[in-house]
């Protein structure tokens, strides 16, 4: 995205200002809608009313056909041989909640095609990530004929060579990067050796849209099945809301076709045809409410994945199984219960994480490399998600596990960390992910060579470090109205690649202040504008801070004018997003604080 700078804000992010062009005012008037509203959608990248169009409206016509899926054909005429033969089939999946939603919608389809089959999700401790050699001896001495991977498989190269030793079929769908080997700046992609692969990540795969998660790849295979069978495909309700639920919790992008499932998704979750779901949905007292993709984020999907972190991902999978809402309340609670304690133990790993780097200045490096062997290592990923976040650098964060050192990583948008880490492919023992996330596998006495040789290959600059807050639009605040914050909700779900709408106001003049919460770190404050307009704004945390630089600014003691009524001349700019307050039957405008300075 064109921007050109605004200013540095009060957490040091340079506030940016979208320079995207077309006639917002002509396209709005076409479309009904605020020509705010469509200067949005242009900074996400659309260009035209047609498009534009299809973005707010747009339905289940925006759904790709599964048939130009590379390999498709081949891994359901496999299944549906398998069918007819009675062969046994084991479904491999994974232990976060892309991989846990595609174990279940391979199994549930299969299991409605009447096939033998049944699921493994491997233990993140014991087994680790993806299909490794020891699951296959495990299916090969039950039994088992056909192996389908979901979620994993694309990197499994040595442990489907030993599936075929066995005689063993096997099937892969997944949605990871191809593994491959660069020399001379040409990349050579290495592919294990089975009849199907189904992963839009394929160089020569036609599918329009490759940022699909592993539970999408999983729901285009049952489709194809179905439609190979002839079965009812109002059976692919139930299958398509939990993918749209997976596509969230991995952090696809909500763009194309997973915009249009996350928003069905939302739309019937709170009434989930899925009996586990509709449980989990109650314990998290969300049942009867508005359901958002932050609901789905960060309050029911950790605690699906909070089972394959802290024991085993099957109770998660036992959930979604589960026919009886009764004794599906019974698992969401104890859902619910390991991911109240698997967020203490994050917080104290975190703390340790950060006593790390600290002590071994790890965070001068330009990608920070952190080994904490004592930490959790089904926590890695969070804790490095955290530390990303603190010090706006790619990190990898290294723990002991019960055979050598286990590790996750997350990035910056400069920063494709998968291919990043295929340069140094070598020493690693396993490896795979995205361009923004990763995991591994690394024996410890090569964790000082992968801290060197990863930080040698780095090509960051220092610009590529600064965290950006790019404005959409820099609009005074007495522009909003309650149509207009309707209108902006239409473009809802928020996530990764549709990001909520950032606004800027500059020369506030705040007038008093009344702190709010458990332990008043939230702010609400009466302010004017330049234009003269009263408007309220609210601050839901670092409150201290904010009051500490009013002093530094404006003189000690300047901030407790603001709690008596009698400031004056206290000016902010503020990046924001207006929001409608309800309170015993009354509605107003409040304007949400991101940034200030």
């Amino acid at each position: 995205m064109f921007a050109h700078p605004f200013f540095k804000g009060e957490n040091m992010a340079n506030w940016m200002v979208a320079g995207k062009k077309c006639d917002f005012k002509q396209i709005g008037d076409q479309l009904g809608i605020d020509q705010v509203v469509v200067r949005i959608m242009r900074n996400r990248g659309l260009t035209d009313a047609k498009q534009m169009k299809s973005f707010l409206y747009g339905g289940d016509e925006s759904i790709h056909s599964y048939e130009s899926l590379k390999d498709i054909d081949k891994a359901v005429d496999i299944i549906l041989e398998k069918i007819d033969e009675g062969a046994k089939i084991r479904i491999i999946g994974d232990y976060d909640v892309d991989g846990i939603m595609s174990t279940y919608i391979l199994w549930k389809g299969l299991t409605v095609c009447n096939a033998d089959v049944d699921t493994v999700i491997p233990h993140r401790v014991k087994d680790g990530y993806g299909i490794s050699e020891s699951l296959i001896d495990e299916a090969f001495a039950d039994g088992i004929d056909t192996i389908i991977t979901c979620d994993n498989g694309i990197a499994a190269v040595d442990a489907f060579d030993h599936a075929l030793e066995y005689g063993m079929t096997c099937v892969i769908t997944d949605h990871h990067e191809i593994p491959f080997k660069e020399e001379n700046g040409k990349r050579e992609y290495i592919l294990p050796s089975v009849p199907a692969i189904v992963d839009p990540k394929q160089e020569d795969c036609q599918y329009p849209y490759k940022n699909i998660c592993g539970a999408v790849v999983a729901l285009r295979v049952i489709e194809a099945l179905f439609d190979a069978l002839g079965e009812d495909l109002s059976r692919l309700d139930e299958l398509k809301e939990l993918a749209g639920f997976a596509t969230v919790c991995d952090v696809m992008e909500l763009k194309d076709e997973n915009r249009v499932m996350v928003k069905n998704t939302l739309k019937n979750l709170s009434k989930s045809l899925n009996t586990g779901m509709r449980a989990l949905v109650r314990v998290c007292d969300l049942e009867g409410k508005a359901i958002s993709a932050y609901a789905i984020g960060f309050i029911l999907g950790p605690c699906i994945n909070a089972t394959g972190r802290l024991d085993s991902a099957n109770l998660s999978l036992d959930l979604l199984k589960c026919n009886n809402i009764e004794d599906a309340i019974v698992i969401a609670n104890r859902l619910k219960k390991f991911n109240e304690n698997r967020k203490e133990l994050t917080v104290k790993g975190t703390l340790m994480a950060e006593y790390h780097i600290a002590e071994n200045k790890v965070d001068k490096d330009r990608v920070m490399v952190v080994y904490v062997p004592d930490l959790h290592e089904s926590l890695a990923g969070i804790v490095a998600g955290r530390l990303k976040e603190k010090y706006n650098k790619p990190v990898f964060v290294i723990t002991d596990g019960e055979e050598g050192c286990k590790g996750s990583a997350r990035s910056i948008p400069a920063y494709h960390i998968y291919e990043a880490m295929s340069k140094i492919g070598d020493v690693f023992t396993k490896f795979g992910g995205h361009a923004m996330a990763a995991g591994f596998s690394i024996e410890k006495n090569r964790i000082e060579e992968f801290k060197k040789r990863i930080n040698e290959t780095c090509e960051l600059t220092d610009g590529d470090y600064e965290e950006n807050i790019v404005i959409d639009v820099p609009m005074p605040m007495s522009y909003v109205t309650e149509k207009l914050v309707e209108q902006l909700s239409v473009l809802e779900p928020w996530g990764q690649g549709n990001e909520k709408p950032v606004f800027a106001q500059k020369d506030v003049e705040l007038i008093s202040c009344k702190l709010m919460g458990k332990t008043s770190d939230m702010a609400k404050f009466n302010a004017r504008t330049p234009d003269g307009v009263n408007v309220e704004l609210v601050l839901f945390r670092n409150s201290e801070k904010m009051l500490k630089a009013i002093d530094a600014k404006y003189g000690e003691k300047t901030s407790e004018k603001l709690f008596n009524s009698k400031a004056n001349g206290i000016l902010m700019d503020v990046i924001y997003y207006p929001s409608i307050n309800e309170y015993m039957g009354r509605k107003n405008l409040q304007f949400v604080i991101g940034d200030y300075r």
